[in-house]
C-alpha cells in the first residue's frame, strides 16, 4: 500500500441539526451509537471518489496513467449503468485500464483489498487503485429516527502495488450469509420490482439495527481471527486495528472480544458516521496523517456490512508511512450547510409521513 487519501464534503450535519427536523437529541445519538456529526455531499459519489483518489495517487508519486486497475466499492453508485469506476476513470482522464464497481456494504474496501491482491499476485495487474465513497444521505428518510442518525458522505482512496513478500497483504478472511441479507436493504429497485409502482420512487435504508449489531460483532472477531491465522499472527503481534466505523458500540464490542487495547483503534465515527464502504480508508488515511502507523506495523483490517457481508485483513505496512507529494485537488465549493442540503428532502418526507399518519 503506497498511497492513501481521502476527501470529506465540506457540509457538516451535527446532532443537534437533526433534532430540529425529528424527535431526537445530541445525547440520545451519541449514548447509542458515538456520533456526534456527519458529512452530507453536494456532488455525486464519482466526484467524491475522484478527489480522494488523486490525493492517493500524490501520496504514491504516482499519475493516473501509472494505474492499470480501479476498483471501486459502493452501495450508493452514481448511476446503474455504466460502473461508477468508469466514471471515475474518465474524471481522472486514463485512457484504457480495467475498472469495476463491488457492491458489498460496509466490506466493500476489505473484499477489495483481497482482489486487488489476488490480481498483482497473479500478475493480473502491476498497480491497483481502490476507491471506496459513499454518498448515504441521498438514500435516507429523514423521518426515519433509527438509520437517519446513523449514516454520512465521504470517500477514500489508497494505491496498492507488489512489494516484498514480507509487507503487503499477508492474511484475507471474507464471507457472506445471504440467508440475512433482508436485514440491511434498500427495497424497491430492481427488477424484482414493478417499474410502475409508485413506491419505485421511495428508495430508503430498512435496517434492523439490533440484528445487525449481534451479527456485526461477531462476523468482524470471526474474519478478523481467521485473517490473522491466515498470516501467521496472533493477536499480541497486531500494532493497529482499523475497523469499519459502523458506531461507537459495535467497535468497542468488537475490540474487546478480540482483546485489543483502545490506544491500538483507529476511532472517527464521532465526526464522519457510519460511511459504509469508505469508512475504514477514510480511517486509515486520517492515521497516516496523524502519524499512527510506523513502517513495519501489522495492521488489522475488520469489516460487516450488507449481504450480510463480513471481512478481515492483516497488511504488514511497508517501509514508507510518509507521502511523497500532496495533491491540491479539492470538491466545488459549497455554500450550503448540511441541513440546508436536506431540506427539501425533508419536507416531502415530512409531507408524506403526516399523509401516512406517521410521527416523525
Amino acid at each position: 500500500m503506497t498511497g492513501w487519501g481521502h476527501c470529506a464534503p465540506p457540509a457538516v450535519l451535527t446532532n443537534h441539526d437533526l433534532a430540529t427536523i425529528m424527535e431526537t437529541s445530541d445525547e440520545w445519538i451519541v449514548e447509542r451509537t458515538g456520533i456526534r456529526q456527519r458529512h452530507v455531499s453536494h456532488v455525486g459519489t464519482s466526484v467524491l471518489g475522484e478527489v480522494a483518489a488523486r490525493r492517493a495517487l500524490a501520496t504514491a508519486d504516482c499519475e493516473p496513467d501509472d494505474i492499470d486497475t480501479l476498483i471501486f466499492a459502493s452501495v450508493s453508485p452514481e448511476l446503474l449503468i455504466p460502473s461508477t469506476a468508469s466514471l471515475v476513470q474518465k474524471r481522472l482522464g486514463i485512457e484504457d485500464l480495467a475498472a469495476m464497481d463491488l457492491n458489498v456494504g460496509c466490506s466493500g474496501f476489505v473484499y477489495g483489498l483481497a482482489i486487488a491482491n489476488g490480481l498483482i499476485g497473479g500478475g493480473v495487474s502491476r498497480r491497483v487503485l481502490l476507491i471506496a465513497a459513499e454518498r448515504l444521505t441521498w438514500y435516507l428518510d429523514w423521518t426515519l429516527r433509527d438509520t437517519a442518525v446513523l449514516f454520512g458522505d465521504g470517500a477514500g482512496a489508497v494505491v496498492l502495488e507488489a512489494g516484498e513478500s514480507a509487507e503487503g497483504l499477508l492474511g484475507a478472511d471474507l464471507g457472506n450469509d445471504g440467508a440475512a441479507a433482508s436485514a440491511l436493504m434498500v427495497p424497491n429497485f430492481g427488477t424484482s420490482m414493478d417499474r410502475i409502482r409508485q413506491d419505485m420512487l421511495e428508495l430508503t435504508v430498512q435496517f434492523d439495527g439490533r440484528e445487525i449489531f449481534r451479527r456485526a460483532v461477531k462476523g468482524m472477531l470471526r474474519s478478523g481471527l481467521a485473517a490473522l491465522e491466515m498470516a501467521g499472527a496472533g493477536l499480541a503481534d497486531v500494532d493497529v486495528l482499523v475497523p469499519h466505523q459502523a458506531n461507537r458500540r459495535i467497535i468497542d464490542a468488537a475490540a474487546q472480544k478480540l482483546g485489543i487495547d483502545a490506544e491500538k483503534v483507529v476511532v472517527n465515527v464521532d465526526r464522519y458516521g457510519n460511511t459504509s464502504a469508505a469508512s475504514i480508508p477514510i480511517a486509515l488515511s486520517e492515521a497516516m496523517h496523524e502519524e499512527r502507523i510506523a513502517p513495519g506495523d501489522l495492521v488489522l483490517f475488520t469489516a460487516f456490512g450488507a449481504g450480510l457481508s463480513r471481512g478481515g485483513a492483516v497488511l504488514r505496512w511497508g517501509p514508507r508511512a510518509t507521502p511523497i507529494g500532496h495533491s491540491d485537488a479539492a470538491l466545488p465549493p459549497c455554500e450550503l450547510s448540511g441541513l440546508e442540503l436536506i431540506a427539501d428532502r425533508v419536507q416531502a418526507m415530512q409531507d408524506r409521513a403526516r399523509a401516512e399518519g406517521r410521527s416523525f
